[in-house]
């Protein structure tokens, strides 16, 4: 009887669970699993927003990828985009993040949240907000070459003559606080006498970090990595603003080029079977981390 009544109450628990998770489910299929689903049957079709194509809708099978990887400009955008994506997360954001905590760790509390703060505080500013601070900075009456005025150098147009380096560093200036902040947790976490153990068994301070601290946050290590490259991958605005993906084609990365074809250029159904490239990108490049870290899901 007991036992009767248990699964009754855990029958009418699940009952009202379900009742207060069914808007957001509702909410999910329709913001996210729907405009999945709806992205992968455009990018079979011509579907366009002039011109003859847009008054008949009508599938095309392949010929959107197969234009698409026979496009020149496809392929520079893709070559861009592994640059952009290897510098700016990879070794920008990932590195840099994981050497300030680092730094950080033995550093008392206060010193710890005035850096943070700082650093933080280029994270949490909007992105668009940034790329204008940076327009500013680059600018050829900007920040950076009235400094290079006072030391005597003559005034660079930055984003014309190192328009991807310019890209670059603003994303790395922006996104190293979220690194910092997933690697200084993880690396609180190491017991101290780990590593003091080691030291005292002769272990230079190079071998515990590469023996102990990396290995001890090798799950971290993969699960930043993957964070920071899928959100480098769909970096369009800093990029868009800065240098709308010029001068010419020169920072066109994939979701520029997206963008350009889909709304500039109206061929939403080629448009889309590009996203859907990038899509794959982005789970090859988390594959690749989960094989050459070894971690388990």
């Amino acid at each position: 009887m007991e036992n009767s009544l248990k699964r009754e109450q855990q029958m009418s628990n699940s009952k009202k669970a379900l009742i207060f998770l069914f808007p957001s489910w509702l909410l999910l299929l329709i913001f996210f699993v729907g405009p999945v689903i709806l992205t992968f049957i455009f990018s079979f079709t011509n579907l366009a927003l002039t011109g003859a194509e847009a008054s008949q809708l009508r599938f095309i099978g392949f010929e959107n990828f197969v234009r698409m990887f026979n496009d020149p400009a496809f392929q520079t955008s893709v070559v861009r985009t592994l640059i952009f994506v290897i510098f700016s997360a990879v070794i920008g954001q990932c590195f840099l993040g994981f050497l300030i905590a680092f730094m950080m760790r033995e550093k008392n509390r206060a010193f710890r949240r005035v850096v943070g703060l700082i650093i933080i505080a280029a994270w949490v500013t909007p992105e668009v907000v940034v790329s204008f601070c940076w327009v500013a900075f680059l600018g050829d009456s900007g920040t950076a070459n009235w400094l290079m005025g006072l030391m005597g150098f003559e005034p660079v147009a930055w984003l014309f003559a190192f328009p991807m380096i310019s890209v670059v560093v603003a994303n790395i200036w922006r996104g190293t606080a979220f690194s910092m902040m997933v690697f200084q947790s993880a690396l609180d976490e190491i017991p101290k006498e780990v590593e003091e153990a080691a030291v005292m068994d002769g272990a230079s301070r190079w071998q515990v970090i590469r023996k102990i601290t990396i290995p001890m946050v090798k799950g971290t290590i993969a699960t930043n990595l993957m964070l920071v490259t899928l959100q480098t991958l769909g970096v369009f605005t800093l990029i868009y603003t800065m240098t709308g993906g010029g001068p010419g084609n020169q920072t066109a990365t994939l979701p520029v080029f997206m963008y350009k074809q889909a709304f500039v250029s109206y061929q939403l159904g080629y448009g889309t079977a590009i996203s859907l490239v990038l899509l794959l990108i982005g789970a090859a490049a988390s594959l690749i981390y989960m094989k050459m870290l070894k971690v388990k899901v």
